[in-house]
């Protein structure tokens, strides 16, 4: 049952999402206005009409519609990219991670949700307002009890110890290295992301002088299929190029 604040998603016949909350106020949408408060005792899957008789069904909130709501001002980290992430350095409940350059906080949200309820996500910012952005994008997902923010540049040093992960979206992430080296715990990762080759050249050019292993990197794309009664295809359209992932693990 919907209890009276709690955020819920409202979805229209096109299947356009409103992350919003149950309470007595009205909502604006090009199908008409919805009283929110009769969302209030409802269950899941149950239906709210706007006033022009247009039916929305009624959700509550999972972690893709935060990620999907969130106010971006730098680019974030994509999800196709930050589950190459998970999958490639096996986080999940209890883990301890590392992020240096948290943006607008999409893959900080990503990770404290796989991490939590034991787990923790410590996020280096040297920008005072990305960092307040990425602790209202935290707290809006409901993760603020598991994640901490520091305006601080990770290239100046790491405080942690003993983690599973350090995560690196930042112009030099070669600056690191040491930093990483000491914070990570034996077989625990570094995953760093870059735009472009010139970020990877100077990433392995370094690599040797540390003790990292099973060094690799990845580009991940996604393209859609199109999909009717008389033709199935790839779309036209793709998610491409966005960065490249390196990976390595601590020995």
């Amino acid at each position: 049952m919907i209890a009276e604040g709690e955020r819920i998603v409202l979805i229209d016949e096109r299947g356009r999402r409103y992350l919003t909350k149950a309470e007595k106020r009205q909502l604006q949408t090009n199908f008409g206005v919805i009283e929110l408060g009769e969302a209030i005792g409802k269950e899941p899957g149950e239906r709210l009409r706007s006033h022009l008789g247009r039916e929305f069904v009624l959700l509550r909130p999972s972690i893709v519609d935060y990620l999907q709501k969130i106010r971006r001002v730098p680019q974030i980290m994509l999800p196709k990219d930050s589950a190459q992430v998970v999958a490639n350095t096996g986080v999940g409940p209890g883990s301890l991670v590392v992020e240096g350059g948290t943006g607008s906080g999409s893959l900080t949200i990503f990770l404290a949700n796989l991490v939590r309820p034991n787990g923790r996500v410590t996020s280096y910012e040297i920008r005072e307002d990305f960092a307040k952005i990425a602790e209202e994008n935290v707290k809006l997902a409901g993760l603020s009890d598991v994640v901490e923010i520091k305006l601080k540049d990770v290239c100046e040093g790491i405080d942690e110890e003993n983690v599973d992960l350090v995560t690196l979206d930042i112009p030099q992430p070669e600056r690191v290295l040491p930093h990483a080296e000491r914070a990570l715990k034996p077989g625990g990762y570094l995953s760093v992301f870059a735009p472009c080759v010139e970020h990877l050249q100077r990433l392995y050019h370094v690599f040797p002088d540390f003790r990292f292993a099973n060094i690799k990197t990845i580009e991940c794309l996604v393209r859609e299929f199109e999909i009717s009664p008389k033709c199935t295809r790839p779309s036209t359209r793709m998610i491409a190029h966005t960065g490249y992932l390196t990976f390595a693990r601590r020995i």
